[in-house]
């Protein structure tokens, strides 16, 4: 007779991304001094009962090739990398973590890694080195982030561009022992443009395609996937369905974390657009061309349904 063994459960322990609550710590306290947004969102995490938090950084407003009133969020530098995380701020984190008894799950920095400016993609490259020795320092064995698009190539040359300048980023994360978390969001409104997936490590298909580049140049360990569900949920997937896709092709390990947020489904905006959102009369666009005004461009992420007119 067959035996069973007893269910025993594993909980997972729980981090909240820095990025939720931007103005926990003003930009007037914080700018001045760079760590004290880390040490209080530390004490914060305590109270709520979290175990982890995962740091969020960004390129300072004074610093992003993105005007901050075209975003939807507040800059998310926790993080503030403007001078370089060195040991002396590394000792004052390690300090707060051990008396608030929080972890960093990891640290993330969420922007385009195949910009088709290269002087552009040189800063961003350039900011995540830096998210890479902070990491390193704090003893935190992961950075999350995007792939990216270039914008001026299609999907196929895009697995050129990956190759020959994503690549090196990951070679020099397996330098430092860490791997490199991809979120799977689209991105669909990062740009005024007509493309939907602007990160184009968006689905199953595309992970195992960059993974196979990756094991070309022995970094296949450092690439890894950080999920979330609601990005699939606006993609018109369901995790059960990818989870049982990736164990099929024999890719189930490329799942190395979860980040989890709500997802809406806006019945009225998938009547009108379909799951591929707003392609027009979004107002982001002027007399046939972007708008001039920055502000207007936030209206290119009604691409997302979530965000279309009721």
């Amino acid at each position: 007779m067959a035996t069973t063994k007893a269910f025993e459960p594993k909980f997972m322990k729980v981090g909240v991304l820095t990025a939720a609550l931007q103005e926990l710590t003003p930009r007037s306290v914080r700018d001045p001094d760079p760590d004290r947004a880390i040490e209080e969102w530390l004490d914060f995490a305590r109270e709520l009962g979290a175990s982890y938090v995962q740091l969020s950084s960004a390129l300072h407003p004074s610093e992003s090739d993105v005007p901050a009133e075209a975003m939807l969020d507040p800059v998310a530098n926790t993080l503030d990398l403007r001078a370089p995380f060195d040991k002396a701020r590394a000792k004052r984190v390690l300090a707060a973590m051990q008396s608030t008894g929080v972890g960093v799950s990891d640290i993330g920095y969420f922007d385009n890694m195949l910009h088709d400016d290269p002087a552009i993609r040189q800063k961003k490259h350039d900011f995540m080195l830096r998210a890479f020795d902070a990491a390193a320092l704090l003893g935190v064995d992961a950075v999350c982030g995007f792939v990216g698009r270039n914008q001026r190539h299609s999907m196929d040359e895009n697995l050129v561009d990956f190759e020959e300048q994503f690549v090196p980023l990951l070679k020099a994360a397996k330098d430092r022992g860490l791997t490199y978390r991809v979120e799977q969001c689209p991105m669909p409104g990062w740009t005024t443009g007509d493309n939907w997936h602007n990160n184009i490590a968006y689905a199953p298909g595309p992970w195992i395609a960059l993974h196979r580049i990756c094991e070309k140049h022995g970094v296949g360990d450092q690439f890894r996937i950080h999920y979330d569900p609601s990005h699939a949920i606006l993609m018109g997937q369901d995790t059960r369905s990818i989870f049982q896709y990736l164990k099929d092709e024999g890719y189930a390990f490329l799942i190395g974390g979860f980040h989890v947020k709500g997802q809406v489904i806006d019945a009225k905006g998938v009547s009108a657009w379909g799951y591929g959102g707003q392609t027009m009369e979004r107002g982001d666009w002027k007399n046939g061309k972007p708008s001039s005004n920055a502000a207007d461009h936030g209206n290119a992420w009604k691409k997302q349904i979530v965000f279309s007119e009721h």
